[in-house]
């Protein structure tokens, strides 16, 4: 092998070392934050989580804020809502929205902890923090409301500020969730979760379809 060659596999092997660091940094990020909180969880801990020095964890990532905002942007709802759009453009509207909530009360769940700390402790976040969490938030909003005036466009849904349509959808399953998980602290079952989508998804297809 030339030594071009043995360079650009020596180069692709740091890279892929250096892929498997962010992401052990990532995910110890996200556990640690959804146990301690953002406040509690320090960068010298989720370096020592991840198995590296904490020097290593600043090469990744300029800073606390900049591993939070990999950590949202990475194990949030946006990128599974980002992934569902081409599906959901082939999609009815009834079954892309059964389909959209189905995912956004599974992703919240898998990351009850994060939000329920979050939820506790959101009053004390730095601006800077709290600016990372207002932008996703707006991001996924969005991003639906992207689908939602495409269907405006195409004659299928009714006029309305296609934002709003988003934040009211979203809403209505993101009040559902803290309602049970925060409020009542239960966890429901299958059918009575499944029974919750369907109502809410036909209610809001009555309001906003043509």
């Amino acid at each position: 092998m030339s030594r071009a060659g043995r360079d650009l596999l020596l180069k692709a092997a740091r890279g892929e070392r250096a892929g498997a660091t962010r992401k052990r940094l990532l995910d110890a990020g996200l556990k640690l934050i959804s146990s301690k909180g953002y406040l509690g969880a320090t960068t010298k801990d989720i370096a020592k989580k991840a198995g590296v020095a904490e020097l290593t964890l600043f090469r990744h990532f300029s800073s606390k804020e900049q591993l939070f905002q990999e950590i949202i942007n990475s194990y949030t709802f946006l990128p599974a809502l980002k992934g569902l759009m081409p599906e959901i453009k082939e999609l009815d509207y009834r079954d892309a929205l059964l389909l959209i909530a189905e995912k956004f009360l599974g992703r919240l769940s898998e990351r009850r902890d994060l939000i329920r700390i979050m939820h506790s402790e959101m009053h004390l976040y730095p601006a800077r923090v709290k600016d990372i969490y207002h932008n996703f938030v707006g991001e996924v909003y969005k991003t639906l409301a992207s689908y939602f005036k495409d269907l405006q466009d195409s004659g299928i849904l009714r006029d309305f500020d296609p934002e709003y349509g988003a934040r009211a959808f979203l809403g209505m399953f993101f009040s559902y969730f803290t309602v049970r998980e925060l409020v009542l602290k239960e966890r429901s079952k299958p059918s009575d979760e499944q029974k919750a989508i369907t109502e809410f998804v036909d209610i809001f297809v009555k309001g906003s379809a043509a």
